[in-house]
Protein backbone atom coordinates (compact mmCIF):
# COMPACT_ATOMS: atom_id res chain seq x y z
CA UNK A 1 0.00 0.00 0.00
CA UNK A 2 1.41 3.50 -0.77
CA UNK A 3 -0.34 6.15 1.91
CA UNK A 4 -0.02 9.31 2.01
CA UNK A 5 1.73 11.86 2.57
CA UNK A 6 2.75 11.74 -1.15
CA UNK A 7 6.68 13.24 -2.73
CA UNK A 8 4.14 15.32 -4.44
CA UNK A 9 0.57 15.90 -4.00
CA UNK A 10 -1.79 14.02 -6.48
CA UNK A 11 -3.51 15.72 -9.40
CA UNK A 12 -5.94 13.50 -11.30
CA UNK A 13 -7.91 13.92 -14.19
CA UNK A 14 -10.42 13.56 -16.64
CA UNK A 15 -11.96 15.58 -19.55
CA UNK A 16 -14.26 17.34 -17.55
CA UNK A 17 -12.10 17.92 -13.63
CA UNK A 18 -9.13 18.14 -12.06
CA UNK A 19 -8.64 16.72 -8.68
CA UNK A 20 -6.13 18.69 -6.83
CA UNK A 21 -4.51 19.87 -3.94
CA UNK A 22 -6.84 22.87 -2.14
CA UNK A 23 -5.11 26.07 -2.26
CA UNK A 24 -5.16 28.95 0.39
CA UNK A 25 -6.74 31.38 -2.19
CA UNK A 26 -9.67 28.24 -2.41
CA UNK A 27 -10.87 28.88 0.71
CA UNK A 28 -13.15 31.75 0.33
CA UNK A 29 -15.12 29.64 -2.73
CA UNK A 30 -15.43 26.58 -0.42
CA UNK A 31 -16.90 28.45 2.44
CA UNK A 32 -20.17 26.94 2.07
CA UNK A 33 -18.97 23.51 1.69
CA UNK A 34 -16.46 23.86 4.55
CA UNK A 35 -16.84 20.68 7.16
CA UNK A 36 -14.24 19.02 9.69
CA UNK A 37 -15.81 16.64 12.31
CA UNK A 38 -19.49 17.50 11.11
CA UNK A 39 -19.74 21.18 11.78
CA UNK A 40 -19.32 23.44 8.56
CA UNK A 41 -17.70 26.65 8.90
CA UNK A 42 -19.39 30.02 8.94
CA UNK A 43 -16.15 32.73 8.50
CA UNK A 44 -13.22 32.33 5.93
CA UNK A 45 -11.21 31.85 9.30
CA UNK A 46 -13.15 28.93 10.11
CA UNK A 47 -12.88 27.62 6.60
CA UNK A 48 -9.00 28.25 6.61
CA UNK A 49 -8.83 26.53 9.89
CA UNK A 50 -10.63 23.25 8.90
CA UNK A 51 -8.58 23.06 5.94
CA UNK A 52 -5.63 23.19 7.69
CA UNK A 53 -6.72 19.90 9.86
CA UNK A 54 -7.36 18.25 6.81
CA UNK A 55 -3.66 18.74 5.64
CA UNK A 56 -2.38 17.69 8.94
CA UNK A 57 -4.34 14.69 8.26
CA UNK A 58 -2.99 13.98 5.18
CA UNK A 59 0.71 14.63 6.36
CA UNK A 60 -0.15 12.47 8.84
CA UNK A 61 -1.48 9.42 6.55
CA UNK A 62 -4.68 9.78 7.36
CA UNK A 63 -6.17 11.27 4.52
CA UNK A 64 -6.44 12.63 0.92
CA UNK A 65 -8.22 15.56 0.07
CA UNK A 66 -9.01 17.29 -3.23
CA UNK A 67 -10.78 20.39 -4.84
CA UNK A 68 -12.67 19.61 -7.63
CA UNK A 69 -12.16 21.88 -10.13
CA UNK A 70 -13.82 22.49 -13.81
CA UNK A 71 -11.30 22.04 -16.77
CA UNK A 72 -13.45 24.71 -18.61
CA UNK A 73 -13.24 28.01 -16.20
CA UNK A 74 -10.81 26.64 -13.75
CA UNK A 75 -13.37 27.10 -11.13
CA UNK A 76 -13.41 24.83 -7.75
CA UNK A 77 -17.10 23.56 -7.53
CA UNK A 78 -16.31 21.43 -4.40
CA UNK A 79 -14.04 18.24 -2.96
CA UNK A 80 -13.39 14.99 -2.44
CA UNK A 81 -11.52 12.52 -0.86
CA UNK A 82 -10.77 9.62 1.66
CA UNK A 83 -11.14 10.35 5.37
CA UNK A 84 -10.36 7.18 7.23
CA UNK A 85 -9.62 3.96 7.34
CA UNK A 86 -5.96 4.02 4.83
CA UNK A 87 -3.87 2.48 7.48
CA UNK A 88 -6.56 -0.62 7.79
CA UNK A 89 -6.65 -0.97 3.90
CA UNK A 90 -9.90 0.49 3.46
CA UNK A 91 -11.19 4.33 2.37
CA UNK A 92 -14.25 6.13 3.32
CA UNK A 93 -15.19 8.18 0.18
CA UNK A 94 -16.73 11.27 1.34
CA UNK A 95 -17.76 14.17 -1.43
CA UNK A 96 -19.44 17.52 -1.54
CA UNK A 97 -20.41 19.70 -4.32
CA UNK A 98 -21.57 23.61 -4.10
CA UNK A 99 -25.03 23.70 -4.99
CA UNK A 100 -25.03 25.31 -8.51
CA UNK A 101 -22.90 22.16 -10.09
CA UNK A 102 -25.00 19.56 -8.67
CA UNK A 103 -26.87 17.36 -11.56
CA UNK A 104 -24.20 18.18 -14.14
CA UNK A 105 -21.99 14.88 -13.69
CA UNK A 106 -18.71 17.05 -11.48
CA UNK A 107 -19.15 14.75 -8.70
CA UNK A 108 -19.19 11.12 -11.00
CA UNK A 109 -16.23 12.31 -12.48
CA UNK A 110 -14.45 13.20 -9.11
CA UNK A 111 -15.63 10.10 -7.16
CA UNK A 112 -14.81 7.83 -10.35
CA UNK A 113 -11.14 9.63 -10.74
CA UNK A 114 -10.95 8.57 -6.59
CA UNK A 115 -12.39 5.19 -6.87
CA UNK A 116 -9.44 4.61 -9.51
CA UNK A 117 -6.59 6.37 -7.42
CA UNK A 118 -7.71 4.45 -3.98
CA UNK A 119 -7.78 1.05 -5.67
CA UNK A 120 -4.75 1.38 -8.01
CA UNK A 121 -2.43 3.89 -6.25
CA UNK A 122 -3.48 3.28 -2.73
CA UNK A 123 -4.14 -0.48 -3.08
CA UNK A 124 -6.97 -0.20 -0.91
CA UNK A 125 -9.40 -3.36 -0.61
CA UNK A 126 -12.34 -1.35 0.94
CA UNK A 127 -14.04 1.89 -0.44
CA UNK A 128 -17.15 2.98 1.65
CA UNK A 129 -19.13 6.10 1.70
CA UNK A 130 -21.57 7.30 4.33
CA UNK A 131 -24.66 9.56 4.15
CA UNK A 132 -27.76 10.99 5.47
CA UNK A 133 -31.11 8.19 4.47
CA UNK A 134 -32.29 12.01 3.10
CA UNK A 135 -29.76 12.39 0.74
CA UNK A 136 -31.24 11.22 -2.28
CA UNK A 137 -28.92 12.34 -4.77
CA UNK A 138 -25.98 11.03 -3.11
CA UNK A 139 -27.93 7.41 -2.83
CA UNK A 140 -28.61 7.88 -6.37
CA UNK A 141 -24.70 8.52 -7.53
CA UNK A 142 -22.84 5.44 -5.36
CA UNK A 143 -25.44 2.85 -6.48
CA UNK A 144 -24.80 4.40 -10.22
CA UNK A 145 -21.13 3.73 -8.98
CA UNK A 146 -21.51 0.02 -7.97
CA UNK A 147 -21.94 0.69 -4.00
CA UNK A 148 -24.40 -1.28 -2.23
CA UNK A 149 -26.40 -0.86 1.11
CA UNK A 150 -24.56 -2.53 4.00
CA UNK A 151 -25.71 -1.06 7.30
CA UNK A 152 -28.34 1.82 8.75
CA UNK A 153 -26.76 3.51 10.83
CA UNK A 154 -27.39 6.41 13.62
CA UNK A 155 -28.36 9.42 13.36
CA UNK A 156 -30.33 8.78 10.37
CA UNK A 157 -27.66 7.89 8.65
CA UNK A 158 -26.81 5.03 5.89
CA UNK A 159 -23.89 3.32 4.77
CA UNK A 160 -22.95 2.16 1.37
CA UNK A 161 -19.69 -0.58 0.13
CA UNK A 162 -17.84 -0.56 -3.16
CA UNK A 163 -18.52 -4.06 -4.56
Amino acid sequence: MKLPPYDNYPIIADDKIILREIATSDHGDLIEISFYDGVQAQTLEEAATMQSKIKNDYNDGNSIHWGIVDNVTNKIVGTCGYYRGLDKGEGELGCILLSQYKGKGYMTSAMLLAIDFGLNTIGLKRIWAITSQDNTGAIKLLKRLNFTKIADLEYNEVEYELQ
